[in-house]
This record gives C-alpha cells, structure tokens and sequence, in this order.
C-alpha cells in the first residue's frame, strides 16, 4: 500500500510538470509570434527566431541526456534545466533589439531542451512494466500537458487582448517559475551511473532498418507541424481573426488530444505502433491542405483543428512506445534525446527559415501547402516501417 501511494504521489508530480511545461509551450507557441510582430520584425526574421529552438535541440537534447545517464541523476539535471529557462527568460525584460532577443531566445532554449527528455526518461521508471510501455498510464500523465496548454492558450489570448501583447514576457516567466516549483515535487530517482558508450551506443541502434526509417518519419510528420507551431497565428491574423479568437482554435485541437490521451489505452493496440504513426502523416497532409485552402473558412478550419488528436497526440504516443522498445537501460535518456535531436530539431530549423522564406515570396498559404508535402513523404517512410516491422514478426514464428 504504501509503494502504491508513492507511486501515485510520483505519477502526479509528473503530471504537475507536464502541465507547466505544456502551459508554457503553448503561450510561447501561440503568442510569441504575434509579440515578435509588435517588435517590428518581419516574417522572416520572426521564422528565424522560431528555428532557434529547433537549432539548440539539433545538440541540446542529447547533451543533457548524457549527462543524465552517465550521472543516473535525471531528477536533478531537471531541476536544472528549469532553473535555467526561469533566470534565463528575465532577458525578455532588458531590451527588444533583434540581436539581444535571439540571444536570449538561444540561452532559453538551451535549457528548455533538457525538459522533455528528462522528464520522459525519468517517467520511464513507473509508465514500463515487465518491459512494456503502459500507454494507459502515461497518458493519464501526459494528459495533463493538455491541459496546461488549452488553459495558457485559452487564458494567454484574452489576457494579452484585453491587456496588451507587452504582457507576453511576465507571462512567461509565471509560466517556467511554475515548471520550476513542479520539479521541486518529482522524486528523485537514481540509477547506478552507466559506463560511457558516447554516441556509439545510440547510433547501433540508430543503423537498424526499422528505427532508421522510423525517425525519417518522424522528422519529415514533425517538419510538417512547424507550420502550426510557427506560422498558424500569423496566418489567422492576417485572415482577420482576433487572439482571442486564434487560441480558441488552437485550443479546439489540444480538446481532442486530451481525449486521446486519457483514453488511448483503451485504443493504441487497434494497430501496430507504426501503423499509428502511418495513419498521422495522411491526416497530417489532408489537414495542411485544408488549412492552406480554406483557412478563411471557420468550419473548414475547426475540422483539421480536431484532427490534431491523430497528427500530434497519436503520433507523440507512439513515438515514446517505439522509443522505449528500442532504447532502453542505459540509451533511455538518449533514445529521448534523438527523438528531440531528430524530430525537433534539425527539421525544425528547415521548416522554420524555410516557412519564412515561402511566407515573404508567396505567403502563408504556400507555409501549409508545403507542411502537406512534407507530410506525404512522412507517411512514405512510416508505411516503409511498418512493412520492415511486420517482415521481422513473420520471420519470429
């Protein structure tokens, strides 16, 4: 009884920590743009600041998550990490010259970077059991980042109409000293310090066919998405739509990825892992297509919203499965870490400077047209992996 009761202590510390995270991401994704744009930069440069992110995870990621498995010490490296963002986000305060904000932009991102993979990699420990993934369970964690990120969206967006866009930065420091009290809660969860295998460890498991084509997947279905991260609130304000109004549709997409993450257990073995995944980059095509179509018309736009259940929350589960199954014991913080390195970063500089580019010659519409593309070749590479995967199950009996 008592290892129960502190396991669910654990599983809601995890969820205090994915709501704040989340709850930032999705002010930052949403707003951040539109703040940018009051500074005066164009859309170019506001394309570029976005990549900043996507450029600090191409080696972010995998720094923090070496040192958290050579150490064994996750929990504290997260605490870390969080202690960063939070100092690091005071910047905003100092001066709005483009230089200054990229380079605070870099420094934030940098300690950013460590959040998602520790607090996964860390989470592993009570969401494994017997060597298998309990989607159940880690949606019912994970569900809570939803949350976080429909509230701040929802909240953010009136706020920042009724009070102003320059309110953009204090609400981002409430939002990291939150994530920075929520990490304050997780337990502290040691393991022996591994040996060092460096990148070797990772990259044998990176060459095998079905983890290779996995992650090319996964990096063109999140290249796609850096259309919605980076250039959706841009695109509904120059179709007229007010904030309030833009995280309103942001939000109707996070309301379906709730429900999917709460009840996905009941789901996710409906298919395969990389069926899943197969079957987020064909919605992920047909919902940029819409979007690029008919994104000045509101129910058009409500229905490729409610898709993001299958491009975002489905695709993210199954991910974290794959992962797991592949990169375990030693390789978990940095199986992680390539997910970020791979997924999240080298695709989304080229899907931010290059959403820029498109934006300035040909505008928004041309930003989603291209994320369906992108989207077309994911699902290309997710089918490929799951016929590898199946020909390796036939070959089992």
């Amino acid at each position: 009884m008592p290892a129960r009761s502190a396991r669910r202590r654990a599983l809601v510390a995890f969820g205090s920590v994915s709501f704040a995270y989340f709850a930032y991401s999705g002010l930052f994704g949403a707003y951040a743009p539109l703040w940018f744009q009051s500074l005066g930069y164009s859309t170019l440069a506001i394309g570029t600041l976005a990549s900043l992110q996507s450029a600090t995870r191409i080696f972010g990621p995998y720094a923090w998550g070496w040192f958290a498995d050579h150490s064994g010490r996750r929990t504290r490296m997260l605490r870390i990490a969080a202690a960063g963002s939070l100092v690091s986000a005071f910047g905003f305060f100092a001066t709005p010259g483009y230089g200054w904000v990229a380079t605070v932009m870099v420094t934030l991102f940098l300690f950013t970077a460590g959040v998602s993979p520790l607090s996964e990699a860390a989470l592993a420990h009570l969401v494994i059991r017997d060597g298998s993934f309990d989607a159940g369970r880690y949606g019912r964690v994970r569900v809570w980042g939803s949350v976080g990120f429909i509230a701040s969206v929802i909240a953010g967006g009136y706020l920042l109409e009724a009070l102003g866009i320059n309110l953009f930065p204090a609400l981002t420091i409430l939002l990291l000293a939150m994530l920075f009290l929520a990490t304050g809660r997780v337990p502290a969860i040691v393991e022996p310090p591994h040996p060092v295998e460096g990148l070797a460890g990772a990259m044998r498991v990176l060459r095998r066919p079905v983890v290779a084509w996995f992650f090319l997947g996964m990096f063109f279905t999140v290249m796609a998405h850096v259309s919605l991260y980076a250039f959706l609130s841009l695109y509904l304000a120059s179709l007229g739509y007010e904030k309030g109004a833009i995280g309103v549709l942001w939000v109707i997409g996070v309301v379906l990825e709730v429900g999917w993450f709460w009840f996905q257990g009941r789901w996710v073995h409906l298919l395969p892992l990389h069926g899943w995944l197969l079957l987020a980059a064909v919605a992920s095509a047909l919902r940029f297509a819409a979007t690029a179509a008919y994104g000045h018309i509101v129910w058009v736009l409500v229905l490729a919203q409610c898709s993001h259940s299958l491009t975002f929350a489905a695709q993210h589960s199954a991910c974290a499965a794959v992962i797991n199954r592949h990169f375990d014991g030693p390789l978990r913080a940095r199986g992680q870490a390539l997910y970020s390195v791979l997924g999240y970063g080298v695709s989304g500089v080229i899907g931010g400077v290059g959403g820029g580019a498109l934006s300035e010659k040909w505008g928004f519409g041309a930003v989603f047209w291209a994320a369906s593309i992108v989207a077309v070749l994911a699902a290309l590479c997710s089918w490929r992996a799951l016929v590898l995967e199946r020909v390796k199950a036939e070959s089992r009996l």
